[in-house]
C-alpha cells in the first residue's frame, strides 16, 4: 500500500518528536530523583553530624532527634544496638559500613513498611544510622511520571496536527503543478505551469517544469515537421516513377522503356540515399549511432574524398591547403560528414572546390569552399536544418536529400565539434569543422 509523502513526513515527524520527548522525560525523571535525593542526604548529614555532637551526652536517641518521621540508631563496632528512636525500639542493627566509611542506602524497614533513606557512618567505635523516609520523593517523581505520560501524546499530537498542516501548505503549489502537467496533452503542449511569485525551490521546480515544456514542445514540432517534410520528400520520387509507369502503360506503343528504367533506378537511387539519411539520423536522435573512438587522420579522409570529387564533378578540386591533422573519433562516421560537405560543394560550385586541414591552437580544422552562389548571412543557421531549401540551386533536380549537412552537423556535435559557415573572400560558401585535436 502506497502513503502519501505528506503521510510519511507527518509519520516520521510525530515518531522524532515522541523519541525526543520520552528521552527527555526519562532524563527529567531520573534528574528530579537524584535532586531530591540529594537534598534527603543534605539533611541526613545534618542530622548524623547533630548525633555525633549529641553522643558524648545523650543514649536516649529520643531526645536527640526531633523529626518523629526520622530514625536514629547506635550500633557499636560488634553488632550490638547501643540506641535508637523508639520508632526502631526492639528492631535488629541496620546493615553496617565499611570500617571508617560513610554509606547511603535505601531500605525498607518494617516500622510501617515505608522506604527509608538512610546515613550510615562510622565514628568513634560506633556506627551512627540516620534515615528519613522517601514517600515525599516517590511522590513526587510519580507525579512528574504521570503528568509527562500524560503529556508526551499530546505534545505528539499536536506536533503531527502542526505537521500535517505545514506539509499540506506546503505542496498544495506541488499538486498544483502535477495537476496542471497532467491536463497537458500532445495537442495542448502550449499550456505552462503556474509560476509562484517568490523564488524558492517550489518557484524554481515550476520554471524547470516549463523549461522541459518548451524543449518538448520544440522537439514536438520539430518531429512533426520532420515527419511533414519526409513524407513529402518520399512521395515526389514515387509520384514521379508512378506517373513514368502509367504513361508507359497508357501508351505502350510510344513507350521508351529502356529510358524509362533508367530514370526509375536513378530515382530509387535516390531513395536509398534518402532512407538512408533519415535512417542514419534517426539513430542520431535515439543516440544509438556506432561510435568509435581511434585516431582519425582528417588530412586523408580530405584526399580521399577530392580523388572521389574528380571523378564524380567537373569542377577543379584544389588541395593545396591539405595539412596534417589528426583526431579522435569514428572514422567512418568523419568519412560520411567530409563526404556531405563535399556533395553540397559539388552541387552549387560554378569551377571550383578547395578542401583543407590544418591544426591550430589545440584543434583540427577541415574546411570545404566553393565559388558557387553563397549562403545570405541570415539565412546560415538553416542550411543545418532537416530538409532545409533556401533557394532554386537547392532544389529536388540538385541531387540533394536535404539531410546532408544537418546529418553532418550532428556527426560533429557527437565529435565534440563545431561547424561554421561563412563567405570567403572571392565570394562561394565556406564549411568549417573544428574538432579536438588528436
Amino acid at each position: 500500500m502506497r502513503t502519501g509523502i505528506r503521510v510519511r513526513i507527518t509519520a516520521i515527524a510525530m515518531g522524532v518528536v515522541t523519541v525526543v520527548l520520552v528521552l527527555t522525560g526519562w532524563a527529567l525523571v531520573a534528574s528530579q530523583r537524584h535532586t531530591l535525593t540529594a537534598n534527603l542526604d543534605d539533611i541526613l548529614r545534618t542530622q548524623n553530624r547533630s548525633l555525633e555532637r549529641a553522643l558524648p551526652e545523650h543514649r536516649d536517641l529520643d531526645t536527640i532527634v526531633a523529626d518523629e518521621d526520622g530514625i536514629a540508631q547506635i550500633v557499636s563496632a560488634d553488632g550490638e544496638v547501643r540506641g535508637s528512636t523508639t520508632n526502631l525500639s526492639g528492631q535488629p542493627a541496620l546493615p553496617l559500613p565499611a570500617v571508617g566509611a560513610t554509606a547511603f542506602s535505601t531500605l525498607r524497614l518494617p516500622i510501617d513498611e515505608s522506604d527509608y533513606r538512610v546515613m550510615s557512618r562510622s565514628v568513634d567505635g560506633v556506627v551512627l544510622h540516620t534515615g528519613v523516609p522517601i514517600d515525599d520523593v516517590e511522590e513526587s517523581v510519580a507525579a512528574l511520571r504521570t503528568g509527562l505520560l500524560a503529556a508526551i501524546p499530546a505534545v505528539a499530537l499536536m506536533i503531527g496536527a502542526l505537521v500535517w498542516w505545514l506539509v499540506g501548505r506546503t505542496l498544495r503549489p506541488v499538486e498544483l503543478i502535477r495537476s496542471q502537467v497532467a491536463g497537458i496533452s500532445s495537442e495542448s503542449l502550449h499550456q505552462r505551469v503556474s509560476e509562484p511569485a517568490h523564488d524558492d525551490e517550489i518557484a524554481r521546480l515550476a520554471r524547470t517544469m516549463n523549461e522541459m515544456l518548451d524543449r518538448v514542445e520544440d522537439a514536438t514540432q520539430r518531429q512533426q515537421r520532420f515527419v511533414a517534410d519526409a513524407s513529402h520528400e518520399l512521395r515526389i520520387p514515387l509520384t514521379r516513377m508512378r506517373s513514368e509507369l502509367e504513361v508507359d502503360a497508357a501508351h505502350p506503343e510510344t513507350a521508351d522503356l529502356a529510358a524509362t528504367h533508367r530514370s526509375v533506378l536513378d530515382e530509387v537511387d535516390g531513395l536509398q540515399r534518402l532512407v538512408d539519411d533519415l535512417l542514419q539520423l534517426a539513430r542520431s536522435d535515439a543516440g544509438t549511432a556506432a561510435r568509435e573512438r581511434a585516431p582519425v587522420a582528417l588530412d586523408e579522409l580530405a584526399l580521399a574524398e577530392a580523388a572521389r570529387l574528380r571523378v564524380s564533378t567537373g569542377a577543379l578540386i584544389d588541395t593545396g591547403r591539405v595539412r596534417a591533422a589528426t583526431t579522435n573519433g569514428d572514422r567512418d562516421q568523419l568519412a560520411r560528414a567530409i563526404r556531405n560537405l563535399g556533395d553540397n560543394a559539388a552541387r552549387h560550385a560554378s569551377s571550383r572546390i578547395g578542401l583543407a586541414t590544418d591544426r591550430v591552437n589545440g584543434e583540427v580544422r577541415f574546411s570545404v569552399t566553393d565559388d558557387g552562389p553563397g549562403i545570405p548571412a541570415p539565412e546560415r543557421a538553416r542550411v543545418f536544418e532537416r530538409f532545409a531549401r533556401l533557394d532554386d540551386a537547392r532544389a529536388h533536380g540538385s541531387g540533394g536529400t536535404g539531410l546532408g549537412l544537418a546529418i553532418t552537423l550532428e556527426i560533429v556535435r557527437r565529435h565534440g565539434g563545431t561547424i561554421v559557415v561563412d563567405e570567403p573572400d572571392g565570394g562561394g560558401a565556406r564549411f568549417t569543422v573544428s574538432l579536438p585535436a588528436g
